[in-house]
This record gives structure tokens, C-alpha cells and sequence, in this order.
């Protein structure tokens, strides 16, 4: 019992992290636009922002205030690589 405890807490706590920041939830403004790493970031937990922008019209995949090419540039290389796209430069063990 005590270990679904844990298990149960452990992943709302993640679960709380992940979507803490999600792009279009107002924590940015043209004032204060999303940069490099936070683009990175938004690259990772895409998915999560998918499915909760199901249900949250508020909730989008990417944030429209941005600094631009560096976010971009951050949210694609997540994305790539959150998807196996940087397996295609490892070279294959024999």
C-alpha cells in the first residue's frame, strides 16, 4: 500500500511539473517573450499539450510570443529528438 502511495504522488507530482508550463497558458507576453529554452522545453512536452489542449481551448502546442528563429530553432530540435529524428547521425554498433 505504501508503495501506490508513493506511485500515486510521484506521478501527480510529474504530472503537476509537466504542465506548469504550458505554451499559451499566459505566462508569456510580447513584452516577455518564450525564448531558446523554454522553446526546448515546449518541444518536450508537446505531446502533454496536445491532449490538454483537447480539453483547455486556452492550452496550444506552441506559444505565440516567441523571440523567433531561437525558439523555433529550440521547439523543433526537441521535438526531432523527442521523436527518434537524431538516430538517423548515430552510428550503427556492429
Amino acid at each position: 500500500m505504501k508503495k501506490q502511495y508513493w506511485m500515486l504522488l510521484t506521478l501527480i507530482a510529474i504530472a503537476l511539473i509537466l504542465t506548469s508550463c504550458l505554451p499559451g497558458g499566459g505566462n508569456y507576453s510580447p513584452d516577455r517573450p518564450a525564448g531558446f529554452f523554454t522553446g526546448i522545453w515546449h518541444g518536450w512536452i508537446a505531446p502533454f499539450s496536445l491532449i490538454l489542449g483537447l480539453f483547455n481551448s486556452s492550452i496550444t502546442i506552441y506559444e505565440s510570443f516567441n523571440t523567433g528563429w531561437w525558439y523555433d530553432f529550440g521547439f523543433y530540435m526537441a521535438i526531432i529528438a523527442g521523436f527518434g529524428g537524431l538516430q538517423l547521425v548515430r552510428k550503427k554498433k556492429s
